[in-house]
């Protein structure tokens, strides 16, 4: 049974809040009433010759005068006004009323009584009531505004949160793969518990670290382990916040986070995605002068201005170190840039020993193959990848998470969902089964190339069939050689289908394989310089983005016959890489007809079983996984296929950079 969510805390300012808000709703509809009610009490008001008509008739019983101007009264008899019947009246005098008037009342036997008005305190409360409504809708307007400003009028302060003692704690031990960059931040935190240690050699604090890497490898839970771990206040605030609507509030909230710093020093401030604020100045076309660039200026001089701030270490993380700008990234203000990219093999491992700590494992699990599966993936990912695999074991009603749980999760996080309800035709399933071979086959037959992981025509993502590779290792420089090969296997699947069913029979799913591969070609020609009749030379202009402060205009640095050779070197590559598949699918052809047969009764082949296929012996009957809870046992497949679906897609292999 789970454990119950703790009751919320008491908070004096959230039932003030409350208290104030049931407040106005109920004094609104009595306010109403007491004015409606009012009006319905009150005597129509009647003109003065009526009023002195019915004086003349001695048809008036009393009378109350108030300020000498206005007299309210009774008739003795029902008079019509208008269209209606009325016996207690209103009326204004033209005149202060004078000893005359009042003999003429008393010599009709009128009873007559006078007052002073006293505006009580319904009264105040009505004449106020408007501007209290005025008052009170702006209020609310400035706060809507804010977005979680403290005060109404607080636009200037800090959104900054301070950590404290009863913030649950993340310390280093919650974190993996990135040993180095936990290295230097504890240093920074040693620097905070005891600075005489570094100081007696002549060394100071640092002014600031930049926590540098790719979405997902951990840069916010490091800074939430720094938290835990320097037992020193740590103010948390997002880049995002410093910026509203108006003018001049994202420099007064870096002022005031940098003087709660230094209220608190020595303390740690940590701002996520700090390129929210820090893009580069001049940003655009002409340059420009927004409240962006204001703010940045401010944190600028806070960090490392005329004014020193001993004691406040800034911790910021981004994955754009490349659009920040370079005032901002010098030494003085961010001393340490800490590079934390995806974990290796080994950093992988120990991420899923983090996160499968609370997870009850069968004996069958070996985080270390798992983690030699996994490459190019962040700690975001396996992190992910370990809750998919509780998820699929809690389904089946599962009492451990087995390896087969890993497996099928990492297919579905690295390959996509399968989609087996997908409206597909016979002729088009052996079609794709016919590509995904010919990707396989031409994989095979190339050494080098990254073993073969799966090879499915069940419907995954956005395609139609996969033919995954998994490297052994982790790849960071790659081969003329590997290259080649890996633009002959984007072949594979095109050239299977001309060798089967014909050159007019080709079809659109080898879109995306001509793309990736004239894409690598180019990348070959233009930046890796593996082209003899072009040399080791970098040709094209560089992409600069012009709403980062880059230049508008860019000077050509080739020529167009340099630009001609471009495109027949890299034409040459891909016909080149063409035909090599051409040839090897050609001598092939046995076994990319077993091949496509066995994915057309399996739909899926795992490496070993791919082996066995071409190599000509019988695979095994397959154990059927129960299906899932709540989902039927088999998913029917009708003959017709909606439009517009391209078929096939390339290997899943890393494209090098």
């Amino acid at each position: 049974m789970a454990d119950r969510l703790p009751p919320p805390k008491f908070s004096l300012g959230r039932l003030s809040k409350t208290v104030a808000f049931w407040l106005i709703v109920i004094l609104i509809p009595v306010v109403f009433v007491q004015l409606t009610s009012q009006r319905r009490g009150e005597a129509p008001e009647i003109a003065y010759t009526d009023f002195a008509r019915e004086l003349e008739r001695s048809n008036i019983a009393a009378v109350e005068i108030v300020e000498g101007r206005e007299v309210t009264g009774e008739f003795k008899g029902p008079v019509r006004i208008g269209t209606r019947d009325v016996v207690r009246f209103r009326v204004l005098l033209p005149a202060l009323a004078s000893d005359a008037l009042v003999q003429r009342l008393s010599d009709q036997g009128v009873r007559i009584s006078a007052k002073q008005p006293r505006a009580g305190l319904l009264g105040v409360l009505v004449q106020l009531f408007p501007w209290i409504v005025i008052i009170g809708f702006w209020i609310f307007l400035f706060r809507q505004m804010q977005q979680g400003g403290s005060r109404a009028f607080s636009f200037g302060k800090s959104k900054a949160k301070l950590l404290t003692g009863d913030t649950p704690k993340i310390t280093f031990a919650d974190v993996a793969g990135c040993d180095e960059a936990k290295v230097e931040l504890q240093e920074i935190i040693e620097f905070l518990k005891d600075p005489q240690k570094f100081t007696r050699l002549g060394g100071r604090l640092p002014k600031g670290a930049l926590l540098v890497g790719p979405p997902g490898t951990g840069k916010t839970l490091l800074a939430k382990a720094v938290a835990g771990e320097a037992a020193r206040p740590f103010f948390s605030m997002s880049g995002s916040d410093f910026v509203e609507m108006f003018v001049g509030v994202g420099a007064s909230r870096v002022r005031d986070l940098f003087e709660q710093g230094k209220a608190h020093a020595p303390c740690i401030i940590f701002i996520d995605e700090i390129d929210a604020v820090g893009r580069h100045r001049g940003a655009g076309l002409g340059g420009g002068h927004d409240e962006r660039e204001q703010t940045l200026n401010q944190l600028l001089v806070e960090m490392d201005g005329f004014e020193s701030n001993e004691g406040v270490i800034l911790l910021a993380a981004t994955n754009r170190p490349d659009v920040l700008d370079p005032a901002l990234l010098r030494p003085g203000r961010f001393d340490r840039q800490i590079v934390v990219d995806s974990p290796d093999v080994k950093g992988r491992e120990g991420i899923l020993r983090v996160h499968t700590k609370k997870i009850p494992l069968a004996p069958d699990v070996r985080l270390d193959k798992l983690s030699k599966g996994t490459p190019g993936m962040s700690g975001a990912d396996l992190a992910n990848l370990v809750n998919e695999a509780a998820l699929l074991a809690a389904r089946r009603n599962k009492m451990h998470v087995d390896h087969s749980d890993f497996e099928e999760a990492k297919d579905k996080v690295m390959l996509g969902v399968e989609r087996r309800s997908l409206v597909i035709s016979d002729t088009e399933r052996r079609l794709v089964a016919y590509h995904e071979a010919g990707h396989a086959v031409v994989s095979l037959s190339i050494p080098g190339l990254d073993p073969l992981h799966k090879v499915t025509i069940v419907p995954r993502g956005r395609a139609l069939g996969l033919t995954a590779s998994l490297p052994e290792e982790d790849r960071h420089n790659y081969t003329k050689y590997w290259l080649e090969g890996q633009l002959a296997m984007s072949f594979g699947g095109r050239v299977a289908e001309e060798l089967v069913f014909g050159a007019d029979k080709i079809t659109t799913g080898a879109g995306n394989d001509i793309e990736r591969a004239t894409a690598l070609a180019r990348r070959m020609v233009t930046q890796f310089g593996m082209s003899e009749k072009i040399g080791p030379i970098a040709v094209g202009d560089k992409e600069q983005e012009i709403f980062l402060g880059r230049e508008f205009s860019q000077r050509r640095e080739i020529s167009e016959k340099t630009s001609e050779t471009v495109d027949e070197e890299v034409k040459r590559i891909i016909d080149g890489a063409y035909e090599r598949a051409r040839k090897i699918l050609s001598e092939q052809r046995v076994g990319l007809d077993r091949l496509a047969a066995a994915l057309l009764e399996f739909e899926t082949l795992e490496r070993e079983e791919i082996l066995q296929v071409v190599a000509g012996k019988t695979l095994p009957p397959r154990e059927v996984l129960p299906p899932l809870p709540g989902l039927p046992a088999a998913l029917a497949r009708v003959e017709e296929k909606p439009a517009g679906r391209s078929v096939g897609v390339p290997s899943e292999a890393p494209s090098p950079a």
